[in-house]
């Protein structure tokens, strides 16, 4: 931990109130938040556990609401008894059967519609073909599927009959693949033929063939569902088509009541070394996070259209695909293909026929579609849409004006929301009916989280503009468990200063006058340069800030004289130059952050590409970044990558 503050440079003073057409529809007035606030500081666990009883259908009503005898492995609500699916499913079922659960699009324009009885009776049936190949309570199942309805299916039949799932990313590798299934032990593996997306066909089945040719000796079934039609290799005694699976499979299937405390899911995220980290998620405490950020976030609505873009291999595909928005009886979409196949203007099109109303989507995906201007999505009429969000992420100032203004049509309110695989839900966010927002703030934590800025001995920062350490002091309900397999992990990941009191969530953070948190990037990617500690993410927003950037990464290499030299890794609008050398557009953007920012910010090198080293989901593998700004062979697994083509170009190669 630094001896210093983290030094804000970015300034942003534009505000924007809620629009007066979403506060005459809103469920959350002001009033309501006020109250949420004050009941949340005046008892934090009761406020929980009023929200838990309001929001969660129990079998085995809880009489402790939480559990800190073992701290930091913290037990909400651990005598109660639920399930995930029947808080998903059933309870919907008196009044919202016949309401549209799920509209599928495919990657090559096909749509299905599925009704909440529907989903129902698919959920009931599959659980019950799980449990006819011996899976039970408590035993470990990857899903390493598509981007389609059968994904979510996988998962709420999982949470049925208590089995503990594992979504594994389809864009991920055999080797991925494979340390998942074993750091899980997982006894069964669900998959598809393959996926099509932009166009080609994702090897699912060949890939998982892969993983499991060497060790993967826990595995006993593969259930495999057709999606491509393509020719694959079945293995006879180990793999069964899914509808092999359920013929003949009552679509009755009671829930299986599980303890709140009991793990929903496993989700793995990377660890800055070593191997990826199980992150192990409850299924009480998780759900109820889920549910009121639909809420209080995304103000959800009956008549909602809610459409997330996230895999269901992410954390945010599971929160606000799978579990939150089916919790609270909404329409979802899901979508197989990428934003830009067969044209950039495919997103908007959906949401154009779709008639989505609530958009939530990553600032990488803002930025590529902003790249291909403002004449397609103006194309198209996106009247419907009333929300926007953003996640993943920090949102530089200029994608979120063009979303406000371009997309949003300057009448729909921009959620920027902070959270992680770890938290579960939403954090910090604005609340849209009430919060005034500014370009690039997540804005205020929400009820009953207790998010603050601390310097390295734990002090808070009260001061304005004073970067610091974000935690959160007490827990709340959606809280990680543990790293599966590991307490030892994730007590050093997650509580190892502050004598273990606060959670520390990796990222630095500063507040502004009004109490506004700004994310200022992880906490290893701040740059101490000439002694300034300086976050990434303000320097890469005053980069794309310029006419000429549409997108940016920093990182830092060693400097013998200023410590850490800022490189910038830069994505322009338009074509890259010739070798990827522009001596005059180079001192143009290093003047611009200068006056942005400072003198002390100004990159010390900027490599032009055609795009960034991004995973299929859209996340920029900065650990890349940085060995090559450094001059080091690289040594990692790239093939998760989009564009694996643009290495030589970022090396300087080509």
């Amino acid at each position: 931990m630094s001896e210093h503050n983290i030094e804000s440079t970015l300034h942003e003073d534009r505000h924007f109130p809620p629009h007066a057409d979403f506060i005459k529809k809103t469920s959350i007035t002001t009033e309501k938040l006020t109250a949420l606030y004050k009941s949340a500081e005046i008892d934090n666990q009761a406020f929980w556990a009023d929200q838990a009883r309001t929001e969660l259908d129990w079998q085995t009503p809880f009489k402790t609401t939480l559990d800190s005898s073992n701290a930091p492995f913290y037990r909400w609500f651990p005598d109660g008894k639920l399930n995930a699916s029947y808080n998903c499913l059933d309870r919907q079922l008196a009044q919202n059967a016949d309401k549209t659960a799920i509209i599928f699009e495919g990657d090559a324009g096909d749509v299905q519609h599925i009704s909440y009885r529907e989903l129902h009776t698919r959920v009931c049936t599959f659980a019950n073909a799980l449990k006819a190949q011996g899976i039970s309570k408590g035993d470990r199942v990857i899903i390493y599927m598509p981007m389609i309805a059968e994904a979510v299916i996988a998962m709420q039949a999982c949470a049925r009959i208590g089995a503990i799932h594992s979504v594994v990313f389809g864009g991920f590798s055999a080797s991925s693949l494979k340390d998942r299934i074993e750091d899980t032990t997982a006894k069964l593996v669900i998959t598809a033929d393959g996926g099509h997306r932009g166009g080609k066909i994702i090897q699912l089945k060949s890939t998982t063939d892969t993983a499991l040719e060497s060790g993967c000796d826990s595995v006993e079934k593969v259930i495999v569902f057709k999606r491509t039609g393509h020719d694959i290799a079945m293995q006879a005694g180990r793999d069964i088509w899914w509808s092999d699976a359920e013929q003949d499979q009552n679509a009755e299937c009671e829930p299986v009541w599980v303890e709140a405390t009991h793990p929903l899911f496993i989700l793995y995220t990377s660890g800055s070394t070593g191997k990826p980290k199980g992150i192990q998620h409850s299924t009480g405490g998780y759900l109820l996070n889920a549910i009121t950020s639909m809420r209080w976030v995304f103000d959800i609505q009956p008549s909602d259209v809610f459409w997330c873009t996230a895999d269901v291999g992410w954390i945010t595909g599971h929160s606000y695909v799978a579990y939150g928005p089916l919790a609270t009886g909404a329409t979802i979409v899901i979508f197989e293909g990428v934003p830009t196949y067969p044209d950039a203007g495919r997103f908007w099109d959906m949401c154009q026929r779709h008639q989505v109303s609530i958009f939530y989507t990553a600032p990488t995906a803002i930025r590529a579609l902003m790249k291909a201007g403002a004449d397609i999505p103006n194309s198209y009429d996106l009247s419907t849409l009333r929300l926007l969000g953003t996640v993943g992420e920090p949102i530089n100032p200029e994608a979120w004006m063009w979303y406000h203004t371009v997309i949003g049509k300057e009448k729909c309110p921009v959620v920027d929301t902070w959270w992680q695989t770890e938290t579960g839900a939403h954090m910090i966010a604005p609340v849209p009916s009430v919060t005034v927002t500014k370009p690039g703030s997540c804005t205020r934590a929400l009820p009953g989280i207790d998010a603050a800025l601390v310097n390295q001995e734990g002090i808070e920062i009260t001061e304005a503009n004073q970067g610091g350490y974000l935690v959160i002091r007490q827990p709340w309900p959606s809280m990680v468990q543990t790293v599966w397999g590991d307490d030892q992990r994730y007590k050093d990941s997650y509580w190892p200063y502050f004598d273990g009191k606060y959670y520390l969530a990796g990222d630095s953070a500063r507040r502004d006058e009004e109490g506004y948190f700004w994310i200022m990037g992880r906490i290893d990617d701040v740059l101490n340069v000439s002694g300034h500690r300086l976050g990434t993410m303000e320097i890469e927003s005053a980069l794309v800030a310029h006419p000429r950037v549409a997108e940016s990464a920093v990182v830092g290499k060693p400097h013998d004289i200023k410590g850490e030299a800022v490189v910038a890794f830069v994505v322009l609008n338009g074509d890259r130059p010739d070798g990827g050398i522009d001596e005059a557009l180079t001192e143009e953007l290093r003047t611009w952050v200068g006056e942005q920012i400072g003198a002390i910010a100004k990159p010390d090198e900027i490599r032009y590409s055609d795009n960034l080293p991004k995973t299929r989901s859209g996340k920029i593998m900065r650990r890349l970044l940085r060995n090559i700004a450094k001059g080091e062979e690289i040594t990692q697994d790239t093939s998760t990558l989009e564009n694996e083509s643009i290495l030589p170009q970022l090396e300087g190669k080509a």
